[in-house]
């Protein structure tokens, strides 16, 4: 009788807990937050006191006193500061509780393919720990491909590449279960920390990470030859040399020549996940093409590139950063039927 009325009062919510967001989707009500996973936390006689997560936190990136800290407590989609995740994950369930005043929900949260046996229990315990009344663990790339439309209950295989900010995650799925899964710590982050070094080798300019991403995201391209942005973007750093303040001008051109290594090893990476299906799958995969996910797919003709190198096709669907969360929730709300695709903490 007690569990009864604890499942009256209680929400399903599904995590996309990444590197660079944490989107949570509460079933019923959609997505109800996707904010950066930054924690700003105060060191005071000893003691860590967490100040802000999420936006006020990242607002606060690279701009605090000695005495505050801003961290990204992910990195390379797994845990590194158990405490910060903890709190940054229940202020969010907090705020994802419904007004009805449910009690403890049921989660299932994403993890990277490739995480260890270690990791998985990491984020298992932070969830349980965050208020959680059951904890679920589904790969990343698995709830994508659902939450991209994938028909993965067909005999015909189908494959999503899921570009995330600390990992490139695939999955090779048919008749409804997993044919492979794997993870490379080479995604967003990484094409944000090769700018900075472009910069840096071409301009001997300093430049920190919110100004690289911004410069990804303003006037990146991933073809040398694009024709599709034209944008141009001023940049203020510091001057290696000199130590003053200077501006430079960059375009898409070289945007894309900073990028070439992340791509390469991306383009590789995928390559080798499809030499080692079985022939039919990979024949499957060849003539229906890539699915491609997460916030790294709205790189300008990422596409087009990866397609280029691979020699698949590549599609990107309508709103790929959110394919994980989406696909997540589906699963959660047919647990009986997708079970199987859930993972051991």
């Amino acid at each position: 009788m007690v569990m009864g009325v604890s499942g009256v009062f209680s929400d399903d919510i599904a995590i996309d807990l990444g590197t660079a967001n944490t989107l949570v989707h509460v079933i019923g009500r959609g997505i109800i937050i996707d904010e950066p996973s930054v924690v700003a936390i105060r060191s005071r006689n000893g003691t860590r006191e967490v100040l802000a997560v999420g936006q006020k936190a990242k607002l606060m990136l690279g701009r605090t006193p000695e005495s505050i800290e801003t961290i990204r407590p992910l990195r390379d989609g797994v845990i590194a500061d158990f405490i910060a995740t903890e709190e940054m994950l229940r202020q969010f369930i907090k705020r994802a509780k419904s007004m009805l005043g449910f009690r403890r929900p049921r989660i299932l949260i994403c993890v990277p393919a490739g995480a260890t046996p270690v990791e998985r229990r990491a984020v298992y315990e932070t969830a349980v720990s965050a208020g959680a009344r059951r904890v679920y663990l589904i790969e990343e790339p698995v709830a994508a491909s659902l939450g991209a439309g994938l028909a993965i209950d067909e005999p015909a295989a189908s494959m999503v590449v899921d570009i995330g900010g600390g990992t490139t995650d695939i999955a090779v799925l048919s008749l409804g279960d997993v044919v492979q899964a794997r993870s490379l710590r080479c995604a967003g982050n990484a094409m944000d920390d090769a700018i900075i070094r472009f910069v840096r080798r071409k301009h001997q300019l300093v430049i920190g990470q919110a100004n690289a991403e911004r410069i990804k995201i303003e006037a990146g391209t991933a073809m040398l030859q694009s024709n599709s942005r034209t944008a141009e973007i001023r940049i203020r750093g510091r001057d290696l040399r000199q130590g003053k303040p200077k501006t430079v001008v960059l375009g898409p051109h070289d945007i894309a020549e900073a990028l070439e290594t992340p791509i390469e090893e991306m383009s590789e990476f995928i390559q080798r996940a499809i030499e080692d299906l079985p022939p039919e799958v990979s024949s499957d995969i060849c003539e229906r093409g890539i699915s491609l996910s997460g916030g790294g797919a709205l790189l300008d003709k990422l596409d087009t590139e990866l397609e280029r190198r691979v020699g698949v096709k590549f599609i990107v669907p309508e709103n790929p950063m959110h394919c994980v969360v989406k696909g997540t929730a589906l699963v959660l709300q047919t647990l009986a039927e997708r079970e199987h695709l859930l993972i051991k903490p």
